[in-house]
């Protein structure tokens, strides 16, 4: 059905593009095959009135033109959808080029891939990448989760969403009624912000944790979806980015390089152990125990408690 619908936009355009005058409705259903077998006059104006609106939301303008017989008249004209040519130096070309090998999953990677093309197409120049080949790193966003590609679409079509939730403290999951916000990538994890409708607030799921399928509903959105700043600083705030204290944590010689990077100090603390104070936010718990028997909290006293029960958690499976 999808297929049969761009065919006839196309057939439509490519009508309204190639002729010298307007023309009309008649003249339209007389030329492309779909709207001859429209089964009634008022099916195939429908039919028409659709094609013309979501062409125009495509970009085409499409005059209307009154007849001397009072007969209304469509056209296309190429010098008004004729796009302006690709202004982009070097630089801008080799962004876009670096852009595009980001993606490492593969619905992303054919879609930037043929963006590329078609900017080249028009103009865009080819950039040079000297590391082609040679370079040991690559940047990549992996996106491997399962749950990845519904909520990238959820969230660009404003649909809410249904899906089970295994929080880090639960032994099971529980299910989320979730209009879908944005999705940010943060320290190698997909967080997905949305609005929780059962908790009637803001939340941030870690998309790793999302079993099963993720189910979109066709209902409107109930909160209004705030601009992109405020969300990526939710999830960061979330995820532990933003910090509103320190914590005191051992962490056994040679692991725990992340940490290290993170640490306002770090002093020996004997028998293979060293001690580092962090910035501690919201959660840190959940990064803490990805590092398992190489990280102790010390102090603060509930850090300490939310990393037990963590682990409880992941012990009963």
């Amino acid at each position: 059905m999808a297929i049969a619908k761009a065919e006839r936009l196309m057939n439509l355009a490519l009508c309204l593009l190639g002729t010298g005058r307007p023309l009309s409705k008649r003249e339209l259903r007389a030329s492309i095959e779909a709207y001859m077998e429209a089964a009634s006059d008022d099916a195939f104006n429908r039919m028409f009135e659709r094609d013309k609106d979501d062409l125009r939301e495509l970009g085409l303008v499409i005059e209307t033109v009154e007849g001397l017989d009072n007969d209304t008249g469509y056209l296309a004209r190429r010098d008004s959808n004729r796009l302006p040519p690709v202004a982009l130096d070097a630089e801008e070309a080799a962004a876009l080029g670096l852009a595009a090998k980001v993606w490492q999953q593969a619905r992303l990677a054919g879609a930037a891939s043929g963006a590329l093309q078609k900017l080249r197409a028009a103009g865009m120049p080819l950039a040079e990448d000297p590391y082609e080949g040679h370079s040991a790193l690559e940047p990549r966003i992996p996106a491997h989760e399962s749950a990845f590609e519904p909520l990238m679409l959820a969230c660009r079509d404003r649909r809410p969403v249904v899906f089970d939730y295994r929080k880090a403290t639960a032994a099971r999951p529980g299910t989320r009624h979730v209009e879908p916000w944005t999705l940010e990538c943060w320290r190698g994890h997909w967080y997905l912000a949305g609005w929780d409708r059962d908790r009637g607030a803001e939340r941030v799921f870690r998309l790793s944790r999302i079993t099963g399928r993720v189910r979109s509903r066709a209902a409107a959105f109930t909160a209004p979806v705030p601009d992109h700043v405020t969300v990526r600083e939710t999830v960061e705030s979330w995820a532990g980015e933003t910090a509103t204290g320190t914590a005191r944590i051992r962490l056994r010689a040679g692991a725990g390089y992340p940490l290290r990077a993170r640490a306002l100090s770090t002093r020996a603390a004997g028998d293979g152990w060293d001690e580092l104070e962090i910035p501690y936010g919201h959660g840190l718990d959940a990064w803490l125990v990805e590092f398992g028997p190489d990280v102790v909290v010390l102090e603060p006293t509930e850090l300490r408690a939310d990393v037990v029960d963590r682990l409880r958690a992941v012990a009963k499976g």
